[in-house]
């Protein structure tokens, strides 16, 4: 028996909403997890990529028991008494790696959920939430990805994962910007500092209540304000060639919400609501192209589902 599992990208922080808040994008891995029948054959994983630059990174993917797909099935299978099986696991992939998109993310829900079929659904959907989060290291990524949509969560002092799924207005578009360069989550971490004024925590508790009530009442004055952030974009920004000028281009535009880094990054999100989105991508390119950084570019909406097993 096989399972398959598509699995949309995320991008993760929209802000101000560092390590909390999260949407699930139309771009998608696929998961396809296999019991093979003959015994002693072990672990068998293989990826495949439509960006032949993803096929590189892949060399240094462990194939093995470090895998992280396979170490989220593991914790799975150990969750309920048992032990995984001889599996085959196969990934295609279709979201940028080391981008911001929630790649690993992706991976390894798409890989819970299809090993949770092969068992027969044990777990529920804050079971995989939670298995997914340690695996992950938080859920600002993982609950998008499972859930769909804008999602609210936080990992408590207990564990526990607390999750709320949004309305994100379907009038505002997302242009995400996708430069040829990557960016790894450790060194995008190793930037932030391990204290922060208390001057600018409070900033972000601010603007973060700001961004919740622009999204509910879709109200883009109040956007334009709440997108601003002081915890992670400020640090980030010397990875990012161009993502100061690029912020700096659409501060002023009507009908440009804000322009946010996606996750840890390079990808950056432009929020608009009827705003020439060719302008978007002629001033990203100009900004960009200088620096001999090619973009890939694309107008998105939210996805409103999560990973779906597919039949």
């Amino acid at each position: 028996m096989k399972v398959s599992v598509k699995v949309p990208a995320t991008s993760a922080n929209i802000g101000p909403g560092f390590d909390c808040l999260g949407l699930a994008l139309p771009i998608y891995n696929t998961i396809t997890i296999e019991e093979t029948v003959l015994p002693g054959t072990g672990i068998e994983i293989n990826m495949i990529s439509e960006d032949a630059a993803d096929e590189m990174i892949f060399d240094d993917i462990p194939k093995d028991e470090n895998n992280i797909v396979y170490k989220a099935v593991e914790m799975l299978y150990n969750s309920i008494g048992q032990e995984p099986s001889e599996l085959k696991i196969n990934i295609q992939s279709q979201i940028p790696i080391t981008r911001g998109l929630g790649s690993s993310a992706a991976v390894i829900v798409g890989g819970l959920i299809a090993a949770n079929k092969l068992l027969g659904s044990p777990a529920d959907e804050t079971a995989l939430l939670s298995i997914a989060t340690e695996v992950e290291g938080h859920p600002d990524n993982v609950a998008p990805a499972i859930l769909g949509g804008f999602v609210l969560s936080s990992q408590e002092d207990d564990g526990s994962i607390t999750y709320r799924k949004l309305n994100w207005p379907e009038e505002w578009d997302i242009t995400v910007c996708i430069p040829d360069f990557e960016l790894s989550t450790n060194i995008a971490r190793s930037v932030l500092p391990e204290a922060v004024p208390m001057q600018d925590a409070v900033y972000n508790a601010k603007h973060l209540a700001m961004l919740i009530e622009a999204v509910n009442t879709k109200d883009e004055k109040l956007m334009k304000t709440a997108l601003h952030d002081k915890l992670h974009q400020p640090y980030r920004e010397k990875l990012v060639p161009g993502m100061k000028e690029i912020m700096e281009a659409f501060k002023h535009e009507d009908g440009v919400l804000g322009c946010v880094l996606s996750g840890a990054g390079p990808t950056l999100l432009i929020i608009s609501h009827k705003y020439d989105l060719d302008k978007i991508k002629s001033t990203v390119r100009e900004i960009w192209e200088p620096q001999s950084v090619k973009v890939d570019i694309r107008t998105l909406k939210v996805e409103p589902e999560g990973a779906q097993v597919l039949e």
